[in-house]
């Protein structure tokens, strides 16, 4: 018995020191230390010898089955190095060869327009803010000189939420309140840009979200001319130099007096033409100086404080910049048009 063994564990070494392929090592296992294997065929046996043989027989088969997995673990070890070198060697990787170029995504128009006008009003003094985009109708109407039902708010339709008097804004101009309770005592400026949202039918002009950018500045002494300065450098700043600006008396319920702003059209410099509808003028922005109720409101004296603000449609700054007739095209995801302004 012992001679069998001995002459079955150097079959088993012979055999497995043959091998070339990783495949074959698991027939070799079956076929010595598998459960029908050699040696446990011949670990069965030990129990039919003489009672004086049995120790040693199945001693030395132990010492065995431990001398054959060990010698089964390093010779996987040395074929499955063989192999990956072989694999390294086939597919070698030229490194010299030029890398597959990437396709890198770039900023929405949208945000490169907004970074333009954060740069400009940076440049002349303003810090950015920013508020939530979900407000109550306190802050969003009635501290900006909306009280409830005052026929200015038929100008916003509103997206209200399942919580009473909780809206999406419908403007960023609630921001002015946060600005002022943020900074009072203190005169500042502010540039307070977010998205907004209203109930309206998407057409080429209008969109259910879109950006604004709100302005506010509070000091002393603050004049309508103050705030033409400011709209005028603006515009010469993001549109050319030689712009020219109008101011026309609109209504806004913050603001009083209140304007909308036109530049000369960037087209035809004043001439007249499709896209300034031939009046030569282009509307940029509304202004006016800041309501005394809603400087109140923000904790202001208006006999001490006097303001300005101002808001714009990013949207819509980048359509007169760039030539774009559909608003819609900003946030249809058609990556044809955004990979225009890459």
């Amino acid at each position: 018995m012992l001679d069998e063994l001995k002459q079955m564990r150097q079959e088993a070494i012979d055999k497995l020191e043959v091998l070339s392929e990783a495949a074959d090592l698991d027939a070799w296992r079956l076929a010595f230390l598998g459960r029908k294997g050699r040696l446990t065929a011949a670990l069965r046996s030990i129990g039919a010898l003489p009672k004086e043989e049995r120790p040693l027989a199945g001693q030395l088969a132990n010492e065995i089955r431990v001398a054959l997995e060990a010698a089964f673990e390093q010779r996987a070890t040395e074929l499955r190095s063989r192999a990956l070198a072989e694999s390294l060697q086939r597919d070698a990787l030229d490194v010299h060869l030029p890398g597959r170029p990437q396709n890198l995504g770039a900023l929405h128009v949208s945000t490169q327009t907004l970074r333009e006008i954060y740069d400009i009003f940076r440049y002349l003094g303003f810090e950015i803010l920013r508020s939530g985009e979900v407000e109550d109708d306190m802050t969003n109407f009635q501290l900006l000189n909306f009280p409830p039902h005052h026929p200015a708010r038929d100008m916003q339709d509103t997206f209200f939420t399942t919580t009473p008097d909780v809206l999406l804004r419908t403007h960023t101009s609630p921001g002015q309140i946060h600005a002022m309770r943020k900074h009072h005592p203190e005169p500042f400026r502010a540039l307070l840009p977010g998205k907004c949202y209203r109930y309206e039918q998407v057409t080429m002009r209008s969109e259910y979200m879109f950006h604004q950018v709100e302005g506010i500045a509070v000091g002393h002494n603050i004049t309508m001319g103050d705030l033409k300065g400011v709209v005028t450098e603006f515009a010469r700043m993001m549109f050319g130099a030689d712009r020219k600006m109008r101011f026309r008396p609109s209504y806004f319920p913050f603001t009083e007096p209140s304007a909308e702003a036109d530049m000369d059209c960037i087209l035809c410099n004043g001439e007249g033409c499709a896209l300034c509808k031939y009046t030569g003028w282009l509307e940029i922005m509304g202004c006016g100086m800041v309501h005394p109720n809603v400087l109140r409101n923000g904790g202001y004296d208006p006999t001490e404080f006097s303001g300005f603000a101002f808001g714009m449609g990013p949207e819509r700054i980048a359509m007169l910049k760039h030539g774009i007739t559909d608003i819609r095209h900003f946030f249809s995801g058609d990556v044809r048009f955004l990979q225009q302004f890459a």
